[in-house]
């Protein structure tokens, strides 16, 4: 009997000693369970909050942009380039919001303001970001033409390297970049533009000038008008053209006295 009441104890023990292993073994694997859960969760929440971070950023930079924009208002870049004040012309250039080719009250662009001052670096700025150098003011003057008539022979250049010029459009009288650079002594404005092969060497104006025609009869005969002269005549220049009072390059030379002239057209007609 005793026995029989051991034996039974024994088991119970037995069956109770299984169950806690058992027990223990859930637990474990709930924990283990609970745990890749939080893991999972930890790392979809770290996703989560890096694309929240990025789409905040883009809309940062966007209304970064649209304030540059609405901090600068109509006349800004007229006024910033006027002052020659290279720093604030970048700042608003860096807006593609604004108006690159706004105009003031006589149809003058940035460019062209710039062109006028000779403000290289500002120019080339503009022209870098697109400015139109065609773009004509109220007395026909666009940045290209005004830079070939004037000197500005930095600006020129760059444009012709940077930009396309028009060459379907004329000054008040008719004439392209090369008349005036010839007629006001720019040799070097000269010498790129032909170079550039562009600008019509022969085209005639509202008087009938050519770029040959006008280094003559125009100008004192002195040496930078020689030079011009040859350096028109080495590229092409026709010296049998006449104007619209019937007078040629030679003609002129011979009518002022220009003799050094007159021996270089002569030769050239031959």
């Amino acid at each position: 009997m005793k026995y029989l009441q051991l034996t039974t104890w024994k088991l119970i023990l037995t069956i109770f000693a299984l169950l806690l292993f058992f027990s223990g073994c859930q637990s474990h694997s709930q924990k283990s369970k609970s745990t890749d859960t939080t893991t999972v969760s930890t790392a979809e929440m770290t996703t989560v909050e890096a694309s929240t971070q990025q789409k905040e950023d883009t809309v940062s930079t966007t209304q970064s942009k649209e304030d540059t924009a609405m901090n600068y208002p109509s006349g800004s870049l007229i006024e910033a380039v006027s002052a020659n004040n290279l720093d604030q012309t970048n700042d608003i250039l860096s807006s593609s919001n604004y108006p690159i080719d706004e105009v003031n009250e006589k149809s003058e662009t940035p460019l062209l303001i710039a062109v006028h001052n000779n403000q290289v670096a500002i120019a080339k700025a503009l022209i870098d970001s697109g400015a139109d150098i065609n773009k004509q003011d109220g007395i026909q003057d666009s940045p290209y033409l005004y830079a070939g008539a004037e000197g500005r022979t930095e600006i020129l250049a760059y444009m012709l390297a940077h930009a396309t010029p028009n060459q379907s459009i004329t000054n008040r009288f008719g004439g392209n970049a090369l008349i005036p650079a010839a007629e006001k002594g720019h040799l070097e404005n000269v010498k790129i533009l032909l170079a550039d092969k562009r600008a019509a060497i022969n085209h005639q104006n509202n008087y009938g000038y050519t770029a040959l025609i006008e280094a003559v009869a125009l100008r004192d005969g002195s040496q930078v008008y020689q030079d011009i002269v040859a350096e028109l005549l080495r590229n092409g220049a026709d010296p049998t053209l006449v104007d619209n009072y019937g007078k040629s390059a030679l003609d002129y030379a011979n009518q002022l006295g220009y003799g050094n002239m007159a021996r270089m057209l002569q030769e050239a007609i031959k």
